[in-house]
């Protein structure tokens, strides 16, 4: 009976990172929908662009305050959780701040001082992040597309970071009155535990205190297994996303859009009517159906794009800078990555039900992005700019008008004037090739 606690510890931590792997292998197979993209070049440079943005927070700095408190939760988190080995060992083997016989008392204590500091860094932060969320009125957190669940999802995350938090703190200072009532030994120091809250457990019993500091040791734990497996329902994804997507990131120049093969092909055959179009590709089926052009629905996208879905934090920042939003247009970039996330979803649920996909009879296309939105884009790259984990709506929506345009010859009125413009004359504009100089003779 006496490692009942360890046995139960063990069957919670493997059942725990078990249905961890398992949201990770799936959101893995959902990325694998996308169509193949080579992102393996310059890794030197990808290697440093994820250290930068992701590990460095680079582009956090653009907005100070939300930056700085961002820092506070992000660096506060990352090492407050180094202390999950300790949980892990102690939990297994029964042991009391294992870490303490590892790195000596002096070395520990500097350890857990630094922890405390963090963790009440982090308090702040989300006190000041919950705050502004719910009733500061900043613009880009409080539009339609933030509507239930995502704010939701953006509150019950700040609620999960502070009771952990509060946790930490109620297991150290139940932890220091038995160390200085010689019932444990001594290990650490904590200066916000023992210097603000200690004095409200000063009266209590000697039993009351070691139930306060196990019932918050096990609800630090299992409350850590229950955030991990949150993440896949959420957008907070990003804390593991955002390693991979920056070096995925695309490192060509932003507003150089990819050109397909089949056209240029086709637009060289124009310039050559003499050339041979079966030259360069000798065994080419004459009759194969040509690759489809552009997106209507996640396939047709590629894997990179659809882990920048994933990856999405949902700040609103891309958003906040889009001029055709900013202008009361329909479009927000957060929204398109926020929508092809909501499809993915679709499409991986069908997928969970009949063991491969079934035509759902929905597309991205109309059933989650409107048409409206993708011609409002002004293709500036404010969005892509502002990211701050280099997420490119601008990819997507671009795949998704060249879809209405090469499949459905599906434009605005003014955008076909002006391709047929460039068909006959040349030029965007109606004037004869002729007469382009006219305005020179006077």
């Amino acid at each position: 009976m006496q490692y009942i606690d360890n046995i139960i510890f063990i069957i919670a931590l493997i059942a725990g990172f078990g249905l961890f792997f398992k949201s990770l292998k799936e959101i893995y197979r959902n990325i694998q929908l996308g169509k193949k993209i080579d992102r393996t070049d310059h890794p030197d440079l990808r290697w440093k662009t994820m250290a930068r943005v992701a590990l460095g927070q680079s582009k956090m700095g653009k907005r100070p305050i939300a930056g700085i408190l961002h820092m506070f939760v992000y660096v506060g988190f990352v090492i407050i959780n180094i202390e999950l080995i300790e949980i892990i060992v102690d939990g297994i083997f029964g042991t009391h701040r294992f870490l303490a016989g590892i790195l000596g008392d002096s070395f520990y204590a500097a350890f857990t001082a630094t922890l405390e500091i963090l963790a009440l860094l982090v308090v702040i932060a989300v006190v000041i992040f919950f705050i502004r969320r719910n009733f500061y009125g900043v613009r880009r957190l409080t539009m339609k597309e933030l509507f239930g669940w995502p704010k939701q999802d953006a509150n019950w995350i700040l609620i999960i970071e502070f009771a952990l938090m509060i946790a930490f703190f109620t297991m150290n200072t139940a932890d220091w009155v038995l160390q200085q009532r010689g019932v444990l030994a001594e290990h650490g120091s904590f200066p916000v535990s023992s210097g603000l809250i200690a004095p409200l457990f000063s009266n209590l019993g000697d039993s009351t205190l070691v139930f306060l500091e196990r019932g918050a040791w096990w609800f630090h734990f299992v409350g850590i297994l229950f955030f991990m497996n949150y993440l896949y329902y959420s957008k907070h994804l990003h804390i593991i996303l955002a390693f991979p997507n920056t070096w995925f990131a695309n490192l060509q120049p932003k507003g150089k859009f990819n050109n397909l093969d089949s056209v240029t092909k086709e637009i060289k055959l124009m310039m050559d009517p003499n050339a041979d179009p079966y030259a360069a590709a000798p065994d080419a089926d004459p009759n194969a159906v040509p690759d489809k052009f552009g997106a209507n629905d996640i396939f047709d996208l590629n894997q990179v794009q659809l882990l920048n879905a994933y990856s999405c934090t949902e700040c609103g920042r891309c958003t906040a800078v889009c001029p055709a939003n900013l202008t009361g247009k329909k479009l927000s970039p957060r929204k398109i990555m926020m929508d092809t996330r909501d499809r993915i979803e679709e499409v991986a649920k069908n997928i969970n039900k009949n063991g491969k996909f079934v035509d759902d009879g929905k597309k991205l296309l109309d059933d989650h992005i409107q048409r409206e939105e993708l011609w409002a884009c002004t293709t500036c790259n404010a969005c892509v700019e502002a990211c701050p984990v280099l997420i490119d709506p601008l990819s997507i929506i671009f795949e998704m008008r060249r879809f209405l345009v090469m499949e459905q010859s599906s434009a605005p009125s003014e955008l076909n004037v002006m391709m047929t413009n460039v068909e006959n004359n040349a030029a965007p504009w109606a004037y004869n090739q002729a007469d382009r100089l006219n305005w020179a003779k006077e």
